[in-house]
């Protein structure tokens, strides 16, 4: 494998969905979980609701994300879409099948939001 196609393989490997989607998702699957992939002062002033925060930068990252049921279908965000991506890829690595990155993060978000 080149590195054009590692590249594309490791994008490949995230699940993409757009806002409509995951709006979709959030209403008519069941055993959904939002992870929201920002930090916590960015979670606390405007967020997805009914989302957790998981901060990726944190050091107890992985620990936190083991701990969450790999039974569950996980829609995660971040701001432009940049961090859910990486947490796809690590949660992925780490067993969980069902996990969906919002391509857009919540910066292109067009459903409810919760803030403070």
């Amino acid at each position: 494998m080149n590195v054009f196609e590692a590249f594309f393989h490791t994008q490949n490997d995230v699940n993409h969905i757009d806002p409509e989607t995951f709006s979709k998702m959030m209403k008519e699957e069941e055993d959904i979980f939002v992870l929201d992939v920002r930090t916590k002062d960015e979670h606390k002033t405007f967020r997805i609701p009914a989302s957790t925060v998981v901060d990726i930068y944190n050091s107890d990252f992985a620990e936190r994300i083991d701990r969450l049921d790999r039974a569950k279908t996980y829609l995660v965000y971040c701001a432009s879409g940049s961090r859910s991506v990486s947490a796809c890829k690590q949660m992925k690595k780490m067993g969980f099948e069902k996990v969906y990155n919002l391509r857009s993060g919540i910066l292109g978000w067009r459903g409810e939001i919760e803030r403070g």
